[in-house]
């Protein structure tokens, strides 16, 4: 997947400034696509020059002009086309995975404390990602939004972020409890 094609996805539902998109990719595409605003803009400009969206400009009184962008026509097909080829799997790459790795060669204070960090992290990410939902849901129960909701697309893809959110949470706990554990106890080799 390139970057283009989830600008395109998070383009949509609606005219989005650069401004506007960072922020979404934040809140919602972050979870499965990682992108700096410069990145984006830059994007932008080029989904533009090929015609794959359309950008208008808004006048404001009190603030400098902004760019609206929208999904042309070619964009949806673009899209559509993107969506036929075959997924290629993921995979993790990931420092603290190189870090516990090599726990048994190392002190492991360092570690644990990283652990936890991410540990927070992962717990900071479950919260945004509930209240997200929850937000989509606008105080529906979720079976019946994904029966009758408008827009699932975007809620599904919270439902993944939420459940590696928690899969890393629940690693993390469970990695920092083993090692706290075998602290100070070294095994023979």
């Amino acid at each position: 997947m390139a970057l283009r094609h989830a600008v395109l996805a998070a383009l949509l539902d609606e005219e989005l400034s650069g401004y506007q998109l960072a922020k979404a990719f934040d809140l919602g595409v972050a979870n499965f696509w990682h992108a700096q605003p410069q990145q984006l803009y830059a994007e932008l400009t080029r989904l533009e020059k090929d015609g794959l969206i359309a950008g208008r400009e808004v006048v404001q009184d009190t603030r400098p002009n902004k760019r609206l962008f929208t999904v042309t026509e070619a964009g949806l097909a673009e899209l559509e086309h993107f969506t036929t080829t075959a997924a290629k799997p993921t995979f993790v790459r990931d420092d603290l995975l190189v870090k516990v790795q090599a726990t048994d060669h190392i002190d492991t204070a360092t570690l644990i404390g990283q652990l936890t960090e991410r540990a927070a992290f992962a717990k900071a990410k479950i919260e945004l990602f509930t209240k997200l939902l929850e937000g989509m849901r606008a105080g529906r129960t979720e079976e019946d939004f994904l029966r009758h909701g408008e827009r699932i697309g975007p809620y599904l893809t919270c439902l993944r972020g939420l459940a590696f959110e928690q899969g890393n949470h629940d690693w993390c706990q469970r990695t920092i409890a083993v090692l706290r554990k075998r602290q100070g106890t070294r095994p023979r080799r």
